[in-house]
């Protein structure tokens, strides 16, 4: 019943910002949390930042925290990751989910396709 498509990803320099987008259709994210993940090829998928649906709250995975900022706006149904200070290392295939709760990673429960993060040094 739920869709969620990334944009925003492209090729960012080395230090550079970009901003990711995560588009839902199908329904409401309102009281839903929103998880952004990296995977990178050959490397498990891992946990990069989390919102909560209703104080708002946000975690940070150690790598990212200080550099990636995760918002909502619940009025566009879509959630967005600024990243800034990009590394070599951030790049990868970023994907957004939903779901009951920020953790555990079996509480999301839909999935997007992903958005091609490539990063030049």
């Amino acid at each position: 019943q739920v869709q969620l498509v990334e944009s925003g990803g492209g090729l960012v320099q080395a230090g550079g910002s970009l901003r990711l987008s995560c588009a839902a259709s199908g329904r409401s994210l309102s009281g839903y949390a929103m998880g952004w993940f990296r995977q990178a090829p050959g490397k498990e998928r891992e946990f990069l930042a989390a919102i909560s649906g209703v104080g708002g709250g946000a975690y940070y995975a150690d790598s990212v925290k200080g550099r990636f900022t995760i918002s909502r706006d619940n009025a566009k149904n879509t959630v967005y990751l600024e990243m800034s200070s990009v590394k070599p290392e951030d790049a990868g295939v970023y994907i957004c989910a939903t779901g009951g709760a920020v953790a555990p990673l079996s509480a999301y429960e839909c999935w997007g396709q992903g958005t091609q993060v490539t990063v030049s040094t």
